[in-house]
């Protein structure tokens, strides 16, 4: 019963945005709904950026009609954080507003997670030797972690399907994970999102008259719920039976998601290190280098899906070795760090090929 559940929300959410995007485009277009030109951006032709608003309509109903008669206290409180991630993320697409004010918001709708329906950590797994954590330390903890997951996932949307690719990989790997513990209602939520992200992916990827973007709507929506999967997934951890428990689940958790957060503290510190504020613009985000190197938005994207999806099996077998999770740690931050940074060196390898080649010439 569960498995069609499961299998229902995941059909659902994908043909409710297949069956979605059409209309939002034509009203895009009738009412020049665009998403404003900046020299940054890697994509030449005007694209309406209104994709988050199908993926919101695809997830939220197919998640309402799968969990029907399925208990889970804190879903009322996980649609509310998703509205105002909707809102303030479609007011940004559509108006564009100030990195402090999606903040603000951001920080509102974690709180609410946080307190109201008790989404949170409560344990480091034994990381820095520790395990039960305190309620201020508790609460510091899941509002920073979520707020970095958040704005990675927004940050990380720079070419066709990487976010909805990434966002999709994420949740299926925590869905399945969710379903083999018995946690059906996340599971649904999980494939719900994966069903409503493939369909988008289609659109973004492949779309010639019917393409369109995610928008800050869809990145901050795909942003929460990864975030509540993390939590979730830590959690359930700690009481999860054998043989599905994983010991290192931070490290196995960071490296699902190793992609969008390397990649924001690789930019972030190289702007801060320009001085310059962290969250202006520029292109050196890892999709941007990869993007001068292949020249496909397609290749870039499967590109760093493949990457993220080694980067997963190895902590998973770190986890069966049953290493320390701090030396988990520790070896996925490294694999990370060294594919975040591979790109700019191989540019800068190949820049300095061609400087030599014109000297010798």
């Amino acid at each position: 019963m569960e498995i069609i559940l499961i299998l229902s929300a995941l059909a659902l959410s994908f043909v409710l945005v297949i069956i979605a995007v059409p209309p939002i485009i034509n009203i895009a277009k009738a009412k020049h709904l665009f998403e404003p030109f900046e020299e940054r951006k890697v994509h030449t032709q005007i694209v309406p950026p209104l994709g988050g608003v199908a993926i919101f309509i695809g997830f939220t109903l197919s998640t309402i009609f799968a969990t029907d008669g399925l208990r889970l206290d804190s879903l009322k409180y996980i649609y509310a954080a998703v509205l105002l991630m909707f809102f303030i993320g479609l007011k940004d697409d559509l108006m564009i507003i100030s990195a402090r004010k999606k903040l603000i918001v951001q920080v509102v709708a974690v709180v609410l997670l946080i307190v109201f329906a008790h989404i949170r950590f409560t344990s480091l797994h034994g990381v820095f030797g520790e395990h039960h954590i305190g309620q201020l330390t508790s609460f510091s903890l899941t509002l920073f972690a979520m707020i970095v997951i958040i704005n990675a996932f927004n940050l990380i949307d720079g070419v066709d399907g990487l976010a909805s690719g990434l966002g999709m990989l994420a949740s299926f790997v925590f869905g399945t994970w969710f379903y083999l513990v018995g946690s059906y209602p996340l599971a649904i939520i999980s494939f719900a999102m994966v069903g409503s992200l493939a369909a988008f992916f289609l659109y973004n990827v492949f779309g010639n008259r019917n393409k369109l973007f995610m928008g800050d709507t869809g990145s901050l929506l795909i942003g929460v719920m990864i975030s509540v999967f993390v939590v979730y997934f830590n959690e359930l951890n700690l009481t999860a039976p054998d043989p599905y428990r994983i010991g290192g689940a931070p490290a196995v958790s960071f490296a699902i998601i190793i992609v969008p957060l390397i990649d924001t503290l690789r930019v972030m510190t190289i702007r801060v290190g320009q001085r310059r504020s962290p969250f202006s613009p520029d292109k050196n985000h890892i999709h941007h280098r990869l993007l001068a190197l292949m020249h496909s938005h397609l290749k870039v994207t499967l590109t760093i899906l493949l990457a993220n999806i080694c980067i997963i099996a190895v902590a998973i077998g770190l986890n069966h070795w049953r290493l320390d999770v701090n030396l988990q740690f520790i070896v996925v931050f490294l694999i990370g760090l060294l594919f975040s940074f591979a790109p700019s060196y191989i540019l800068r390898y190949q820049k300095a090929k061609k400087t030599r080649k014109a000297y010798s010439a």
